[in-house]
């Protein structure tokens, strides 16, 4: 984790991902679009607004086009990486559905370490060698391997 996504709250590192994931969209990202996509009142999109801006990982002026800075765009990729890691885990290895996998990894994206989150990643493939990537999780057996 980078030093700037120490520093930014849960709540501050789902505005950055929200951002970054409407510019990807949509070419451009308004306050609307993010309190839209995040269901939270305009009152709280303005507010986080601010926090991005005095942290340089966003320029935006009132009623205008929000844009990342260059620290912001590789601060958003970071967490977008973290939660597709984290998704990608519970779904592949664990058999988790993909709602309940991006819900947890959306809780735990703000949380997870390099250290873990490079394992992830090398188990994740480990387990796609291997093979083991054919289980299947059944309630009240555990995983049972795919015929």
């Amino acid at each position: 984790m980078s030093t700037t996504a120490l520093e930014l709250s849960a709540s501050l590192e789902d505005y950055l991902e929200a951002i970054y994931q409407v510019i990807a969209e949509r070419g451009e990202a308004r306050a609307k679009d993010i309190a839209d996509r995040l269901s939270v009142a305009a009152s709280s999109v303005t507010n986080a607004l601010q926090g991005l801006v005095k942290r340089d990982l966003i320029n935006h002026e009132p009623y205008d086009l929000i844009t990342l800075t260059n620290e912001g765009e590789r601060v958003a990729r970071d967490v977008v990486h973290r939660h597709e890691v984290l998704a990608n885990f519970f779904t592949e290895v664990l058999s988790v559905d993909e709602k309940t996998a991006t819900d947890c990894a959306c809780k735990m994206e703000h949380i997870v370490g390099d250290v873990i989150l490079e394992r992830l990643i090398a188990y994740i493939e480990y387990n796609r060698q291997s093979g083991n990537g054919n289980a299947t999780w059944v309630e009240g057996k555990g995983f049972v391997q795919d015929a």
